[in-house]
């Protein structure tokens, strides 16, 4: 036999090995197009027909601009068809998140980011939708009307939210996933990623978006799912690999975050007896310990398994003293935090947002956690855990009495009677209350007991009768307050106002967005001037009233000012908006979007003076 043929069984063996390499490291999901890779095309017959449905439902999101009891600007809007798409501009019938831009990051409010949280984790946002039809995905598009580009994960999951029984086992799968990039242009498109074929059939999907990069709020119109009913087989085209045909354990998704690692119990007895431990040996303890602390929570996990020393060294409680799970969302469960729970002990700072849901963590399995790991907790993130219930805030403020951060943001499905029990965490500094359910009474108690609060947010808090009343016990009570959001509160008036800004002389950023009772002509706006000389940020949306006179008491008392949002006032100038832009010298956002006496000539002027401030004036077609 001519030495050829060997040599082709060679090359044909390491053809296959490297394709399956480059399969189980892809990342982001993408489904690699060149002629050496698998085609995402399937054959199909007529019993198997491609499905095209847009979203039935939404059922869960972490945010939105618009208000709890509307349908503008809300993540509703994204189930249906299209409202707007193809056109252009902003429009109230789209989606649109309460954040776009670095503003938020600057804040005064802004915490700290946690460490060790992967690179490969950027998601800041999210919403999940429901179709009607189970399908084995084949394409999914997502129609944006302004400033696309935000979306940077999709991911299907396996359960059935119409199934009268709930699932044995849930899994979410990353169909597509990518960095934020920057989309130069604000143009409605429509948006079709290339997705990666999964073995189970879905009708959950969800978007996870990054706005850091956009300049403005990103609007999205719908959700379009393909798929077939029946599992689609792979084109033979051009390679025999079906990348469903991988053992779990060769094709790890390098977005999962190593999280499958976080399941497995590790025993040092377990681990191989050795002479030595190489040069680790001769490092000092701490020296060993600095190193760890630049891996991931995942890579801590691998490397616990590889000696008697290291194993040591990674479950060192030292290492878990600030712990963000989020990143980890899709897979953390009770046998996680059981896992993790001998290292915790020290925990300080914990990250759970996101994590729990469709039954993944236990009330009890939280509580089992925190009454071991709570006790040195000063920081709790817990944003959008529909897990918890007023036991587990309860638990809470039993077993974390050093805690002064508290994020329940968008715990939209706890009950009002739970958020009785924060009053007794009275040492809390940050209490973020976003889209919850928590009632007059139950605040007036945390005001009353938490005095030494500095951040507060009560946005979209829709259950809060007299928002007045709130205002005056937060100048009463809270003299140490530097920040307040009370976006779309419905009630406030100029006399919540006056006893707010007279109490809370420290405050350096308000959010009084969307607020309507608030009228200019009542001077509220002017005392806010008068009595906050410190404000950094002030946002005033859509308040029609807001007038010159209220721009140039910010110009002559507020010279910190570095962010302010006008949008919608009919009654400001050109004029008294230069007076503002030359008397407050660290202004970088300025928000006159739809300002009738603001138009695209004055804008570019003042930008062109003002290079240094992002001028935002928005549009709709």
């Amino acid at each position: 036999m001519s030495p050829v043929f060997p040599m082709l069984t060679v090359l044909t063996m390491f053809y296959y090995i490297c394709l399956r390499r480059r399969a189980r490291t892809a990342t982001r999901g993408e489904m690699m197009n060149s002629h050496r890779t698998i085609e995402s095309n399937s054959r199909t017959s007529p019993l198997n027909a491609e499905v095209v449905q847009y979203a039935k439902e939404v059922v869960d999101f972490s945010s939105h601009y618009g208000s709890e009891n509307s349908m503008s600007y809300t993540m509703w809007n994204l189930a249906g068809v299209p409202n707007v798409f193809p056109s252009s501009g902003d429009f109230t019938q789209t989606a649109v998140f309460r954040t776009y831009g670095t503003w938020w990051d600057q804040c005064p409010s802004a915490s700290l980011p946690f460490k060790r949280t992967p690179p490969n984790f950027q998601s800041q946002d999210y919403v999940e939708l429901t179709f009607k039809q189970q399908v084995y995905p084949t394409a999914v598009h997502v129609l944006e009307t302004y400033h696309p580009g935000a979306v940077i994960r999709i991911l299907a999951c396996s359960a059935n939210p119409y199934s009268p029984s709930p699932p044995a086992e849930v899994r979410w799968e990353i169909l597509w996933s990518e960095r934020p990039t920057k989309v130069n242009a604000s143009q409605a498109r429509q948006f079709k990623p290339c997705i990666k074929q999964i073995n189970f059939p879905t009708n959950l999907i969800r978007l996870e978006v990054n706005s850091s990069l956009l300049d403005y709020y990103t609007e999205l119109d719908a959700v379009v799912l393909h798929g077939m009913k029946d599992k689609p087989v792979l084109s033979f085209k051009t390679s025999l690999v079906d990348m469903n045909d991988l053992d779990d354990d060769d094709y790890e998704e390098k977005d999962d975050c190593g999280m499958d690692d976080l399941n497995k119990k590790f025993s040092s007895a377990a681990l191989r007896e050795g002479p030595h431990n190489g040069y680790f040996d001769k490092l000092p303890y701490e020296l060993i310990q600095l190193i760890l602390n630049h891996l991931t929570l995942p890579d801590l996990c691998r490397l616990a398994q590889t000696c008697k020393l290291l194993n040591q060294h990674c479950c060192d409680p030292l290492q878990y003293i600030h712990l963000n799970l989020q990143p980890y969302w899709a897979k953390l469960n009770d046998t996680s935090l059981e896992f993790l729970q001998a290292r915790c002990t020290l925990v300080q700072w914990l990250n759970l947002s996101w994590t729990g849901n469709r039954g993944f963590i236990s009330v009890s399995g939280f509580s089992r956690f925190l009454k071991v790991c709570g006790s040195e907790l000063v920081r709790l993130e817990l944003s959008c855990s529909h897990f918890l219930n007023e036991t587990c805030l309860e638990v809470i403020s039993e077993m974390c009495p050093n805690l002064q951060d508290l994020n329940l943001s968008s715990c939209d499905k706890l009950p009002p009677q739970a958020f009785n029990h924060i009053a007794k965490l009275c040492g809390l500094k940050r209490l973020v209350l976003y889209r919850t359910k928590v009632e007059q009474t139950a605040l007036l108690s945390i005001l009353n007991f938490c005095s030494e609060l500095q951040h507060l947010s009560l946005g979209s808090c829709v259950m809060i009768e007299d928002y007045d009343v709130i205002a005056s016990m937060i100048g009463a009570k809270c003299k140490k307050l530097r920040t307040l959001d009370l976006w779309r509160c419905k009630n406030i008036t100029e006399n919540g106002i006056a006893e707010l800004a007279s109490g809370c002389q420290l405050l350096e950023e308000l959010d009084l967005g969307w607020c309507p009772t608030l009228q200019s002509s009542t001077g509220c706006f002017a005392r806010l001037a008068h009595q906050l000389p410190n404000l950094q940020k002030l946002f005033l949306t859509a308040n029609r009233s807001v007038c010159d006179t209220d721009i140039e008491e910010l110009a002559g008392n507020c010279t910190r000012l570095q962010q302010l949002d006008i949008l919608g006032t009919r009654m400001v100038s050109p004029a008294s908006l230069r007076k503002l832009l030359e008397s407050c010298k660290d202004l970088s956002l300025l928000d006159v979007s739809f300002c009738s006496q603001i138009d695209n000539r004055v804008v570019l002027e003042l930008n062109a003076s003002f290079p240094k401030v992002f001028i935002k004036k928005s549009f709709t077609q």
